[in-house]
């Protein structure tokens, strides 16, 4: 088992008993119901899409800032960021993880590959449009395009992303330890 969702199962496979999304998204339902609006909405980021074949494709379509709250830690809002993606055939990002960021990814049009865990135990799943996965800082996985048409998908990271290592190409993935001095946001380690 490498996470709570492989032995609880999976909160988000069930869209209909989320609410609605917050203005200030601070838990993983709301960013799942940020991601699910903004996915309903396709006028909204449909014609935004480009496909090429040299470079993945990438869009920023929001960025949040955060606003700290010195006097009460516990009310501050840490910010995030909303990406549009696009994969043609082939196309992958190699094992990386997110840095200090906790993300939820959801496939908007066309099919994904998700590999991730040690060695040769890597599991894979294929994410189609509506799959929504989140994921912690720390958690190293891989992405590609395995189908034979081009996929879209949209990424929601919180805080916004300022990092995102890369790891060897031995293809193993594996969850690092959050250090101790990485700030960590309460709503999202409490429900995570």
């Amino acid at each position: 088992m490498n996470s709570d969702v492989e032995i609880a199962g999976d909160p988000l496979a069930l869209p209909h008993l989320l609410p609605p999304a917050p203005a200030h998204p601070t838990t993983v339902a709301d960013f799942a119901g940020l991601a699910r609006d903004i996915a309903a909405d396709p006028d909204s980021w449909a014609p935004l899409v480009r496909y090429d074949a040299t470079s993945r494709w990438y869009h920023r379509l929001r960025e949040v800032p955060g606003t700290p709250d010195s006097a009460r830690p516990d009310q501050s809002f840490h910010g995030y960021q909303v990406w549009l993606l696009s994969w043609v055939p082939g196309q992958g990002t190699g094992a990386h993880d997110h840095g200090a960021s906790f993300g939820l990814l959801t496939v908007l049009a066309g099919e994904l590959t998700e590999r991730a865990g040690p060695g040769a135990a890597r599991g894979r799943r294929t994410l189609t449009a509506g799959t929504q996965r989140v994921f912690a800082p720390g958690y190293v996985h891989e992405i590609t395009n395995d189908a034979l048409e081009p996929a879209v998908s949209l990424h929601i990271y919180f805080p916004g992303l300022t990092d995102m290592p890369m790891h060897p190409a031995q293809r193993s993935a594996v969850r690092l330890p959050v250090s101790a001095h990485q700030p960590c946001p309460t709503a999202w380690a409490e429900r995570s």
